[in-house]
């Protein structure tokens, strides 16, 4: 820290910048048609050698602004054709400070992205940039692999204007529903309703489940016991309840809600990360997956899962009458990304244990045995803080917090 604003020269960056223009795999936004030409090696060498030098440009003319005694620069550019966003932030320890771009940052970075819609990727949505005050420079290009942060999220407008001026042959499911879902998995009650009668009226039946989900009773108990166990533990992703509804959100982003209804009913729902149906729906054509196929009019917005409304559910079953049906939904192996180990009591167990073990609980024959009784307890709604206390370390995590789950289930 030199105690002056940073104005690094040529030298400074070369002697001391390391940049990584990352790309880990192959990226989720496939080569545009317009980019399938393969250029020549020189070609593209050269621009991907103009693209850093460009990159190199804007951390000069963001350093040339540093307040003094800054340490870190941490800049995120979000850009399309049609709209831009930016958030720039200089930190020194806890203290941070954030600007605005001057015009000529502005004018590099939309000039250093058109060079990279040149290379084989195609342009960047976001663009990153860390920088050091030693000159140490980082970059980062995103191409949605991943969601990105509701603050980097410009209107959907903004990404179909760019996809026409850069076509691509294919965009991440969650980019494409977000620009493209047009409220297609949405089910007002009017809607269920309409879509009901017309179904009866036409023909159009459920499919009976037998052997994709154990029975309601089963898996609301051993859902609990996996909430219970979690919430012991104090982890925060995890499966969870509510008084009526489960729910679960997997750290590969695929997650459900499972509700319960009066008479006994109920409704699981939910999204697989990159569903292959959604992907060949959004990016190939071919038509939605018609997961509310014979659904009947109580199954409507207020019972499925957060992903209907953006267009990213790819399945949905419902319990009637002591069954569980479904439409066009994928069987057992297609949605399990998105459900805790609720399978078998025997995979429930083997979840529990694994937790157990990371908590730093001995998972020894006695515990074992109590969680056995846990697990089946909770599927009759026989559980008790004793049998709780024989599972959990009283002195190591929180059995109170562990019971509240099974309490507002209904199971002690």
């Amino acid at each position: 820290m030199t105690g002056e604003p940073a104005n690094p020269d040529d030298e400074y960056l070369n002697n001391f910048m390391r940049e990584s223009a990352v790309a880990t795999g192959e990226p989720d936004v496939a080569i545009s048609l317009v980019h399938e030409r393969q250029l020549p090696a020189v070609d593209q060498q050269q621009i991907r050698a103009q693209a850093r030098e460009l990159t190199r440009t804007i951390a000069r003319e963001l350093a040339a602004t540093a307040p003094e005694g800054w340490e870190r620069l941490e800049a995120v550019f979000v850009w399309t054709v049609a709209a831009q966003s930016w958030r720039i932030v200089f930190s020194k320890g806890e203290r941070t400070l954030r600007v605005d771009p001057s015009e000529k940052v502005v004018a590099s970075v939309g000039e250093q992205r058109e060079v990279t819609a040149r290379m084989p990727e195609g342009p960047w949505w976001r663009m990153l940039i860390r920088l050091t005050n030693v000159g140490a420079l980082e970059t980062d290009y995103d191409y949605g692999d991943e969601p990105f942060p509701d603050e980097d999220l410009l209107a959907p407008d903004a990404y179909l204007a760019d996809l026409q001026a850069y076509p691509r042959s294919r965009v991440p499911v969650w980019l494409a529903a977000y620009v493209g879902h047009r409220d297609r998995q949405r089910r007002s009650p009017r809607t269920a309703a309409e879509q009901a009668r017309r179904h009866r009226d036409s023909g159009v039946h459920p499919q009976l489940s037998t052997d994709d989900f154990p029975p309601l009773p089963e898996l609301w108990g051993r859902w609990a016991t996996l909430a219970a166990i979690y919430a012991a533990i104090g982890s925060l992703q995890a499966p969870r309840i509510l008084p009526s509804l489960a729910w679960f959100e997997g750290s590969a982003r695929s997650g459900s809600t499972l509700y319960l209804l009066a008479h006994d009913r109920a409704v699981i729902s939910g999204g697989v990360w990159n569903a292959a149906t959604l992907d060949a729906a959004y990016n190939q054509g071919m038509p939605m997956p018609e997961l509310y196929a014979g659904a009947p009019e109580w199954i409507t917005d207020a019972v499925l899962n957060p992903r209907a409304a953006i267009g990213t559910l790819s399945f949905c079953y419902w319990w009637d009458n002591g069954r569980w049906y479904r439409g066009d939904s994928p069987t057992g192996p297609g949605v399990a990304a998105a459900v805790p180990g609720v399978w078998t009591a025997e995979t429930t167990l083997g979840v529990v244990s694994r937790v157990l073990t990371t908590g730093g609980r001995r998972v020894d024959g006695s515990v074992e045995k109590a969680a056995v009784e846990l697990i089946s307890a909770a599927e009759t709604g026989a559980v008790t803080r004793s049998l709780v206390a024989s599972v959990l370390d009283p002195d190591a995590v929180d059995i109170d917090a562990a019971l509240n789950q099974l309490t507002l289930a209904g199971l002690t």
